[in-house]
């Protein structure tokens, strides 16, 4: 919807803009108050901070198709349903993948921030917090391991994914 309407892109576009500016180490205490110490609080905290990127670069590749391939899809008769999935969202695809791979981790942070405030006896931002208070560097290290590990599989399971359904992209060809 906000692709198709302008009304929307120039209105949501800066609440997006605003949302992902705000600091997540602020905003995941008042997502646990809000939505309290069960997983909506810490789904509400990924929201938060992958939606803006996912947006900006969804948009980006809905319009990264040419003129002359617009008009070409116009010559043919072609309806926007049928321009939006033979030309534009494959020609999108680059640009939400990147999105999908920015977002893997960006969403991995945020759960963790979101368990540190808001488990009161489960998660990675739990057990963070309580080893430190602990003074117990090794396990804060250990978890931040194993953090960096799960977020590069994430992201090398979704730069795999591209690869098997962006084949045909020039940025493939390498």
């Amino acid at each position: 919807m906000i692709d198709r309407s302008p009304f929307l892109r120039r209105g949501l576009l800066p609440v997006g803009n605003l949302m992902s500016a705000l600091p997540i180490i602020g905003v995941a205490p008042i997502m646990v108050m809000w939505f309290g110490f069960d997983w909506q609080s810490k789904a509400a905290v990924v929201v938060v901070m992958t939606f803006f990127p996912m947006l900006v670069n969804t948009l980006a590749g809905l319009s990264a198709a040419s003129h002359i391939q617009l008009d070409l899809m116009k010559t043919y008769g072609a309806s926007y349903r049928q321009t939006l999935f033979k030309l534009r969202l494959p020609e999108a695809m680059p640009f939400i993948f990147n999105a999908l791979k920015i977002n893997s981790t960006l969403a991995l942070i945020g759960a963790i921030v979101a368990e540190f405030f808001g488990t009161p006896i489960v998660g990675m931002g739990f057990r963070i917090s309580t080893e430190v208070g602990r003074m117990n560097v090794d396990m804060v290290w250990a978890e931040i391991a194993v953090a960096a590990v799960a977020g590069s599989a994430f992201y090398g399971v979704i730069a795999l994914i591209e690869r098997k359904l962006t084949f045909w992209h020039p940025s493939m060809r390498a």
